[in-house]
């Protein structure tokens, strides 16, 4: 057997980890910062940003939201794309 080689990398130890995206900054849930603001899905204007042009929903990581607003923006798209308010896909 032989014995096992450690591989080193050309980054120097320690260095922080950029890769191909840079660094990521996290973001916080504008609905749990401003209270005042809900989420209804009548409101077409506010759901049209959490929507992507192909008429996908954008996931949290890239809205920033929490888990349990992210729900709720997501039941409301999908009664506005029920009741035509939202399109399901755009061409």
């Amino acid at each position: 057997m032989k014995p096992r080689v450690k591989k080193f990398s050309n980054r120097k130890t320690g260095a922080k980890r950029g890769g191909l995206f840079g660094s990521f900054r996290k973001r916080v849930c504008q609905f749990c910062t401003n209270k005042s603001k809900t989420i209804d899905y009548k409101d077409a204007k506010l759901l049209e940003h959490f929507v992507k042009d192909r008429g996908r929903i954008v996931s949290p990581r890239g809205t920033g939201n929490c888990a349990k607003h992210q729900r709720e923006i997501t039941t409301a798209v999908k009664r506005a794309r029920l009741i035509a308010l939202l399109p399901y896909a755009r061409v």
